[in-house]
């Protein structure tokens, strides 16, 4: 193979480059005879003009010893020889129609005219130009050279290249002979003796073979497939250790066997507006990534373990590329288990229902932060064709299905379960709100507040974070419609449907610790992590945030403001990062936001600059987990200081990270996760003072105490895990009907 590879490359190679030999000769010819026969035409013109013949023949004898010029020859312009060279005389004799033929063709076009020419084994090349004689012409002068040297030229170009093919060959089999001798054998053996160990579960962590080496991808495979062996291995001992001690931990593989055991086979069906995985269009490839997401760590699990379907808005540009006629594929790509589903919108329809209605509407409805909510009519009845687009499109993937169970995502469908409910009596739905729900009085505000409640009471199961929001909500129905509340089992009864409105906080996908390749690396220094931003402190703090005018961002920076206030001792010893991403930059309140905090920013590290120190550096761009991560695992202190949050999964995300290790995590009252996390320092972040206060505070607390509060928060996340999370909603879900 590789031979005819090489074959082919040096034919191809040789074929073009004897064409572009032949083709640069020809022309440098041509280039050639049009200077010389310039030279002889004004010279002949006069001569001839003088009926000087015989100076003519001197003239055209003289021209005929230049380089491969095999004569000239001057011709009346009806075709008559007047003058040649001695050697044209046999050549002129044997092809006169050709030489008519010439001169006829310059009289006719009145320019020079040049061609090849075969005579015999003997390859030419003749040149015709007309000679003047005022404004006609009198004669044409037609110059002959010969062109075999360019048949040689080529062929010892496919000459030359055929012996260094050939040499290219016999060395390329020899290198890889030698390398297949060399690196092939002893890796073989290397790998085999390192899959029996992995087998009798002597250790992973080593493979014998690199990126480097001829087994590298096998090597990556086989290392996954051991480090899943690893992981079974540890998670079994570990529910071994907690099935002894009465405890139970969800895992990824428990929460697949319940769902199969509640769902009982039945068919699930997932619907958000973010999809679980993207294509983008890269050069002429189309690359798949997965979207940093907890709602894909979330869903994703229930999906394998039933092989259910994902609906969702195809946002890639090369989403369309890889879908069937059906819009769906199947994922993940390595390993397909259930189907997405992909809807598509329009860029009217995205700015109305996304950016629009629930972005500027509800999302500051509510976020009670302070942000005026904006509606408008024409946002609203995008929002209402979206839902109703995506209820067609679960309609048509439950045609067939008896008893789906579909789990709604998000404010973005909140008319999606009675759309549905109304067409397919047997579906079982719940809706999961993934941000607070305000008060009824600040409810109230949205125009349209019946019809969305009429649209989520659609579902048999309404979920939120806290009984805070489930107690906010019942009271918004209470007051909005009519319907029998029971606030003793916490459901809305309304005409033939009851609707049940609990409680799921949502969390993280929980991580093993030490058994993760993460832990086995210490982590990078505060020191080494600002470096590269020529700052110098001892202590840092952290913020992992979208650009979101609910995240208090700017009473976070005046809070550190306040701590450099309050405690001098820290100025150029302590330095906050703040990880922000950039949100919904369409929306003109985000970019107004946006411009408030790099102000801010600005002011605070001019108020306390010094040499090689600043009191904030913000990093605004997307940022992936992995970078993130190792920030907070350096960071001393974790900032959290919502105004207003569903739950805020950065507080978990800092916990898990740390694992027990020293660390504070200062956290706002208005999240969920103040709920769980009791260990941490809550604060009032409208209060500056005591949220700098709570900086120093964090600081400055032993490292023991350090040690146990974080420890404790640690099982918390541990135990209520995102798995635990999403059993708790299939459970409630699957068994509804037999209350």
């Amino acid at each position: 193979m590789i031979a005819v590879a090489v074959s082919l490359v040096a034919f191809a190679f040789s074929r073009w480059q004897s064409s572009q030999e032949e083709l640069r000769l020809k022309t440098e010819l041509e280039r050639r005879s049009g200077i010389l026969s310039e030279s002889l035409q004004e010279s002949l013109a006069l001569l001839l003009e003088q009926n000087s013949l015989e100076s003519v023949k001197r003239i055209v004898a003289r021209f005929s010893n230049r380089e491969r010029l095999l004569g000239t020859a001057v011709f009346s312009n009806d075709g008559n020889l007047l003058v040649s060279s001695s050697d044209l005389a046999d050549l002129i004799n044997q092809y006169p129609q050709e030489m008519k033929a010439d001169v006829n063709e310059v009289v006719k076009t009145k320019l020079g005219y040049g061609k090849f020419i075969n005579l015999g084994s003997k390859r030419l090349h003749s040149y015709s130009v007309p000679i003047w004689k005022g404004q006609d012409i009198f004669s044409v002068l037609i110059l002959f050279h010969d062109a075999d040297y360019i048949r040689d030229r080529v062929d010892r170009i496919w000459v030359n290249n055929f012996i260094r093919a050939l040499i290219q060959m016999s060395l390329i089999s020899f290198i890889t002979l030698l390398m297949i001798y060399l690196n092939l054998l002893s890796p073989i053996r290397k790998t085999v003796d390192w899959i029996k160990r992995v087998r009798l579960g002597e250790g992973t962590n080593q493979p014998p073979p690199k990126e480097k080496e001829l087994l590298g991808p096998l090597a990556q495979e086989v290392t996954k497939m051991a480090k899943s062996l690893e992981m079974a291995r540890l998670t079994a001992e570990q529910e071994a250790r907690l099935r002894h001690s009465s405890e139970s931990l969800w895992t990824a593989d428990r929460l697949k066997e319940f769902v199969r055991l509640k769902l009982q086979g039945r068919s699930l069906f997932a619907i958000s507006n973010r999809e679980p995985y993207m294509h983008f269009k890269k050069g002429k490839e189309i690359e798949c990534i997965v979207p940093a997401s907890g709602l894909v760590t979330a869903i994703e699990p229930i999906l394998k373990a039933c092989g259910g379907t994902w609906i969702a808005e195809g946002a890639g540009d090369g989403d369309r590329e890889t879908v069937d006629a059906h819009d769906r594929l199947r994922v993940p790509p390595e390993e397909p288990q259930y189907v997405l589903r992909r809807v598509w919108l329009t860029k009217e329809e995205e700015d109305g229902y996304y950016y629009g209605f629930s972005n500027e509407g509800l999302w500051p409805l509510c976020h009670i932060a302070h942000t005026r909510p904006i509606f408008r009519e024409e946002n609203w009845r995008v929002y209402k064709a979206v839902n109703e687009k995506f209820a067609k499109a679960v309609l048509e993937e439950i045609h067939d299905v008896t008893e789906p169970v579909i789990l709604i995502q998000d404010y973005h469908f909140a008319l999606l379960p009675n759309l549905i409910k109304t067409k397919r009596p047997d579906a079982r739905i719940a809706i999961f709100w993934h941000i607070p729900w305000p008060n009824p009085e600040s409810f109230g505000i949205c125009p349209w507040q019946k019809e969305l409640l009429q649209g989520m009471l659609g579902a048999d199961l309404v979920g939120f974070h806290t009984q805070f929001h489930c107690n906010n909500f019942m009271e918004t129905v209470d007051r909005a419609l009519e319907s029998r509340i029971d606030y003793e089992h916490f459901t809305v009864h309304r005409e033939a449907q009851k609707t049940w409105v609990k409680p799921f906080p949502i969390s993280i996908a929980f991580e093993s610790g030490p058994a993760t390749e993460d832990f086995k690396n210490p982590p990078a220094d505060a020191a080494t992590l600002l470096k590269p931003y020529g700052i110098q402190a001892q202590w840092m703090g952290v913020g992992v945030d979208r650009l979101d005018y609910t995240k208090g961002l700017v009473e976070r920076f005046r809070a550190i403001e306040s701590f450099l206030e309050q405690y001098p001792s820290y100025r150029e010893r302590f330095t906050f990062v703040e990880l922000g991403a950039p949100s919904r930059t369409l929306i003109p309140r985000y970019q107004e936001f946006i411009d408030e905090i790099e102000r801010e920013v600005e002011r605070i590290n001019q108020k306390f600059k010094g040499k090689n120190w600043k009191p904030i550096l913000f990093l605004k761009k997307h940022h992936s987990h992995k970078d993130i991560r190792p920030f907070y695992r350096a960071a001393d202190v974790c900032l959290v200081t919502s105004l207003h949050d569903g739950m805020n999964l950065v507080s978990k995300e800092y916990v898990m990270a740390k694992s027990g290790r020293e660390g504070a995590l200062v956290l706002s009252q208005f999240t969920g996760a103040s709920r769980e996390l009791v260990d941490a320092l809550i604060v009032n972040p409208y209060d500056i003072r005591q949220s700098g206060q709570a900086i120093y505070k964090a600081l400055e607390m032993p490292d023991e105490e350090k040690r146990e509060r974080m420890k404790r928060m640690w099982e918390t996340v541990r135990e209520k895990n995102i798995y635990k999370w999403a059993a708790d909603l299939v459970g409630e879900l699957a068994q509804i009907r037999s209350v």
